[in-house]
């Protein structure tokens, strides 16, 4: 894995004057994805937990769905100038009785860490399929949902090193931690998560919360309830077409999670408030 902070010189200025540091970065590289030795995308990330990065990347684009879908991942050849192994290619086989139409959004682009749909071909192919709605499983206590921010800032150890990173931290109904995840992409962060839990076994993922530590745009949505997550919580503002998507898949979005108030958008039921329980 390659590393994923690195020191550089900066110059600090101040009204009393400046001064020389070294002062510690988080890493972005970007990472190729290959289906089957054939080149997918190429997305920019911060080394670490990359499996489950591409894992949860392929559940976001509707390709698969499962565990048995995924047969391997594995790291291909690639060095840097010095001749090091640079593992930032990933090759994945997947069940080959998936329907081949499922390949056909092609990206072949640059995405960024920053946007989570910027190679995708058609505007049509950004709202993916989503899966019919489930049984409700969560409800938790309002006071349990302010304070998933802090506990996941608490685990945030890329961030408190170099303040440069995203997180997204699922939790369940109890405000436990299962899986917390850094990235210098929000959607990657959550594109990890995601990865860990079907590697786990574990979708869809009814009964959980997912806290992330910007804002709730329209892709962070679409990628949680294609996870069957039934709750995001963001520390920041939603955007309206988050909202509007949020609201049509049955998904519970929250914003501005403050520590002494949050703004739920969509599906309230699944929150319990202090009235309702006096």
């Amino acid at each position: 894995m390659g590393r994923l902070t690195e020191r550089r010189r900066v110059v600090t200025l101040r009204p009393d004057g400046s001064r020389s540091k070294g002062d510690l970065l988080a890493v972005e590289e970007p990472l190729e994805l290959r289906l089957a030795g054939e080149s997918f995308t190429v997305t920019m990330r911060t080394p670490g937990h990359d499996f489950e990065l591409v894992a949860g990347f392929l559940v976001a684009e509707g390709i698969i769905s499962s565990q048995d879908h995924l047969r391997s991942l594995r790291y291909c050849a690639g060095t840097d100038e010095q001749g090091n192994q640079t593992y930032n290619v990933i090759d994945a086989e997947l069940d080959p009785r998936l329907p081949a139409t499922s390949l056909l959004r092609t990206r072949n682009v640059l995405t960024t860490s920053a946007c989570g749909i910027c190679g995708t071909t058609s505007i049509d192919a950004v709202e993916k399929t989503l899966p019919p709605h489930r049984t409700e499983v969560l409800r938790l206590n309002s006071s349990v949902l302010m304070q998933l921010p802090e506990r996941m800032r608490e685990r945030q150890t890329l961030f408190s090193k170099t303040g440069g990173v995203h997180a997204a931290g699922l939790f369940d109904a109890d405000g436990a931690l299962l899986c917390l995840r850094e990235d210098v992409g929000r959607h990657n962060a959550v594109d990890k998560v995601v990865g860990w839990a079907l590697t786990q076994g574990r979708l869809p993922l009814r009964g959980t919360v997912l806290q992330v530590s910007g804002r709730a745009s329209f892709e962070l949505v679409q990628k949680a309830a294609l996870a069957g997550i039934e709750m995001l919580s963001a520390v920041g503002a939603p955007s309206s077409l988050a909202v509007d998507l949020a609201e049509r898949s049955g998904l519970t979005l929250a914003g501005f999670s403050r520590g002494g108030s949050i703004n739920l958008y969509t599906h309230l039921q699944r929150v319990e408030t202090e009235d309702e329980q006096s």
